[in-house]
């Protein structure tokens, strides 16, 4: 499963256009956060120099809840809320906001509608892999750690905002949601402020607010072995969309592909699948599903999907061959 804030799955952004600020119509801005590239754009009705000012202190913000969502859920940074629930949960109770609460109990909850191919304690092995220096844990420290790896080790207690581990070892890692739910709340932000035509984007995980001033924005899927290529087109009005692919963070031993996509029941990266969109209404939702389908595989990932009428997948095998749901076959 992907460490969202480590995880780098890109989806292009297709005829966005980017104004000079003198003729402000569209405004994009692109920062680095959360272990990734964030991409904020939107569409600015009022061009008058107010208006324009305006605009940048509305991105200002955006940018700034993209800050506030990985000050609070980050593994690497120390005494987020996440950090303190893997470094003291299994001794104590610990106290988190009530919407960090709210979002573990999702979290957990994808779990039981996946049968635990979503898991967010499967950081209690996937934190031995480093991939920046291609490094992988043996078969005997996996096995060491593999018990601590169950979603069920995760007790909240919803009446007291608390979180405690059942077992010793457990971690708990956001990397399959948190980018999601990220630009879910940035677009949310903006439609607070009156925007009406916008997208937000997360490494893999865009948030598309309205249309493009009368047409869809286009999602192109990129090819899993070519950076500048597109396998697939899908046009997008107001919905989510998340990929998660084994090509971005991985490194090859031996020709075995070890990529941050960990099976739960194994804690190997996951084979048979290089990548996974899944189109829907709630992007914290697809971004949990994305990951969910990838360790699942095709036959039953599909099977998973179709049981959710409000979502689409675009599969692709180790083979290169795509596969959509019923939703999509007419695109």
């Amino acid at each position: 499963m992907p460490t969202k804030s480590i995880c780098l799955f890109y989806i292009v952004l297709v005829g966005l256009l980017s104004v000079t600020p003198a003729r402000a119509e569209w405004l994009r801005e692109v920062q680095s956060k959360m272990g990734t590239q964030v991409t904020v754009t939107f569409w600015l009705d009022d061009t008058s120099p107010m208006g324009v000012e305006r605009g940048h202190d509305v991105m200002r913000l955006s940018m700034a809840e993209f800050d506030r969502i990985e000050n609070a859920m980050s593994t690497y940074i120390a005494d987020t809320e996440v950090w303190n629930i893997n470094a003291y949960a299994a001794d104590r109770p610990v106290k988190v906001s009530s919407e960090l609460m709210q979002l573990l109990q999702r979290a957990l909850q994808l779990s039981e509608t996946t049968s635990g191919a979503f898991d967010i304690t499967y950081d209690s092995v996937g934190h031995l892999y480093d991939y920046r220096n291609s490094v992988r844990p043996d078969v005997g420290a996996i096995g060491d750690n593999l018990h601590t790896v169950n979603y069920r080790h995760v007790q909240l207690d919803m009446a007291n905002n608390t979180v405690r581990f059942l077992r010793p070892g457990v971690r708990i890692n956001l990397g399959g949601i948190a980018k999601g739910y990220s630009v879910e709340q940035v677009i949310a932000l903006l439609g607070e402020q009156g925007i009406a035509h916008a997208s937000a984007t997360a490494g893999g995980d865009t948030r598309i607010l309205g249309d493009r001033r009368g047409v869809p924005f286009i999602i192109g899927i990129r090819h899993p072995d070519e950076t500048d290529g597109i396998v697939t087109r899908l046009p997008i009005i107001d919905e989510a969309v998340s990929t998660s692919g084994d090509y971005e963070r991985f490194f090859l031993e031996d020709g075995a592909r070890y990529h941050h996509i960990l099976d739960p029941a194994s804690g190997l990266p996951t084979e048979g699948v290089r990548s996974v969109t899944i189109l829907g209404p709630d992007g914290t939702m697809t971004d949990g599903l994305s990951t969910s389908v990838f360790v699942l595989g095709v036959s039953a990932g599909l099977h998973q999907i179709e049981s959710m009428p409000a979502y689409e997948a675009v599969i692709i095998d180790a083979d290169g061959q795509l596969y959509y749901s019923s939703g999509l076959t007419g695109l």
